[in-house]
C-alpha cells in the first residue's frame, strides 16, 4: 500500500490545512500512547468537513457543565450567552468574546495541543458539540 492510498483511507487527504492534518495525527497518536480514546474521537470529528464541526455557544456550556469541570469542543467556541462557572474549555478555535467571557468567569480556554498535555488521559473531560 502506497503512502498516498494510506492517507486517503484515513480521510485526511481532503484537508488543505497542514496544521490541522498534523493536529489530527497528533491527537490519534496521543489517544494510542495515553490509552485515551477521547482524543481519537476528537480526531475523527475534526476529520469531517468543517461545515459539520461543532459550534458551541457559551450558553450551552453553562447549561451542561458543572463548576470546575473540563469541556472539549471539537470545533469553535462562540460567545453567545453568559457563563457563571469556572470551567476549563479545550477547543479547536474560540471567538474573542468567548475567551473574554470564560476568563471573566474564572475559567480558561486551551487549544487542542494544550488540552492534550493538560489532560493526557482525557479524564474528567466532557465533549460538547
Amino acid at each position: 500500500m502506497s503512502k498516498e492510498s494510506d492517507t486517503m483511507s484515513k480521510g485526511i487527504d481532503r484537508k488543505s490545512n497542514p496544521a490541522l492534518v498534523a493536529l489530527i495525527s497528533d491527537l490519534k497518536s496521543a489517544g494510542r500512547s495515553n490509552e485515551a480514546p477521547i482524543w481519537r474521537d476528537i480526531a475523527l470529528r475534526l476529520e469531517r468537513p468543517s461545515r459539520n464541526w461543532a459550534q458551541v455557544n457559551i450558553s450551552k456550556v453553562s447549561a451542561h457543565v458543572r463548576d470546575g469541570e473540563n469541556v472539549i469542543v471539537p470545533g469553535k467556541l462562540l460567545g453567545s450567552g453568559e457563563l457563571d462557572k469556572a470551567t476549563t474549555i479545550v477547543a479547536y478555535s474560540a471567538s474573542a468574546s468567548a475567551k473574554a467571557k470564560v476568563a471573566a468567569a474564572g475559567g480558561k480556554v486551551l487549544t487542542m495541543e494544550e488540552g492534550v498535555s493538560a489532560f493526557p488521559k482525557g479524564e474528567q473531560c466532557r465533549i460538547l458539540g
